[in-house]
């Protein structure tokens, strides 16, 4: 006899792509919750966060996961079991959903005093400006640093991160006058226009540049590397599919320059690292000494639209998925 009373698996709602495509790829649709395998935790999930890279991955040209697919791979809520608040990254997507499943090692609580939208926007942007300035950087105190797409959700917090850090002088590159206000309120020296002229020689004035972070590529990149001081560094976080650029031996040896790339999986490998580098974000969080700007927070129904505001580089600060809420 059939038991008509017998239950299935638990379900969620999420934001969902069945092919690789556009952001109108996307589809709000009710699906199983994920399973929590050895050494993972079940997410009770409030707020979702975007990343540029979740462009690509949409795309497929990043990271193909199994369609269909739930994209974001950083998001805040309450862990199942004991219910305390926690910010965690995912390795294999599954963010822009109600319930998400994550690896304990790549999960911090996040401390009384910091507010979901600030512990989500900080711990991957964050961990990402912090390394990069601190662990690859190695940024010292009045040294000079220009920093590329600057009101981005990585670039506007190593603005201030830079001047935390005592960096002497603190340059930001912005692609409008907006953004470029917006850069100067973070307490940046000089917001520059990226593609406004003579970009070397104002990146040049006042001795040059010491560290420049960049996360855009092409010419720009190009011009960073001009304007280095004599033992500066060009440190490349990341690139928004502009040219792979390479450098000959001899270019790098005439301006006593450094090339360095930073990944942010290798501070999450190494768990005392990233806890270390997680409560170090969170202090200064809780100290007013860093905040990150929340560009918006949209609903499931309202990823597609995040996504184009993204690529479209109409964004500021971090934007965020309230996924509790569908419309």
């Amino acid at each position: 006899m059939t038991d008509t009373g017998a239950v299935g698996p638990p379900v969620m709602r999420a934001a969902v792509i069945h092919r690789y495509g556009g952001p109108e790829e996307f589809r709000t649709e009710t699906v199983s919750e994920p399973a929590a395998g050895p050494g993972q935790v079940l997410i009770d999930v409030t707020l979702a966060g975007l990343n540029y890279a979740d462009l690509h991955c949409r795309e497929g040209e990043y990271q193909r996961n199994p369609l269909p697919a739930v994209l974001g791979v950083d998001v805040v809520g309450r862990r199942r079991g004991d219910g305390r608040r926690v910010v965690a990254l995912l390795r294999s997507g599954g963010g822009y959903a109600q319930v998400a499943c994550a690896d304990q090692a790549f999960t911090v609580e996040v401390p009384d005093g910091v507010g979901d939208e600030q512990a989500l926007a900080l711990l991957e942007q964050g961990a990402t400006a912090y390394g990069a300035l601190t662990l690859l950087g190695r940024l010292r105190p009045g040294e000079r640093v220009a920093v590329t797409a600057a009101a981005g959700g990585v670039g506007h917090l190593v603005v201030q991160l830079a001047r935390e850090l005592g960096a002497g002088r603190v340059v930001g590159l912005a692609s409008t006058e907006a953004k470029r206000e917006f850069v100067r309120s973070l307490g940046a020296d000089a917001a520059l226009d990226p593609a406004g002229p003579d970009l070397t020689a104002r990146l040049g004035e006042s001795g040059g540049v010491d560290l420049f972070v960049d996360s855009v590529g092409g010419e720009v990149l190009r011009s960073g590397l001009a304007a280095l001081a004599p033992f500066g560094r060009l440190l490349c976080v990341g690139a928004r599919g502009g040219p792979e650029e390479s450098f000959s031996v001899d270019e790098l040896a005439g301006g006593s320059a450094g090339v360095l790339g930073f990944w942010l999986q290798h501070v999450l490998d190494d768990r005392v690292l990233f806890t270390g580098v997680a409560g170090r974000l969170f202090g200064l969080a809780r100290e007013g000494r860093l905040a990150a700007r929340i560009d918006r927070v949209v609903p499931l129904d309202g990823v597609a639209g995040a996504h184009r505001a993204l690529g479209a580089r109409e964004t500021m600060g971090k934007v965020l998925v309230d996924v509790r809420r569908e419309t």
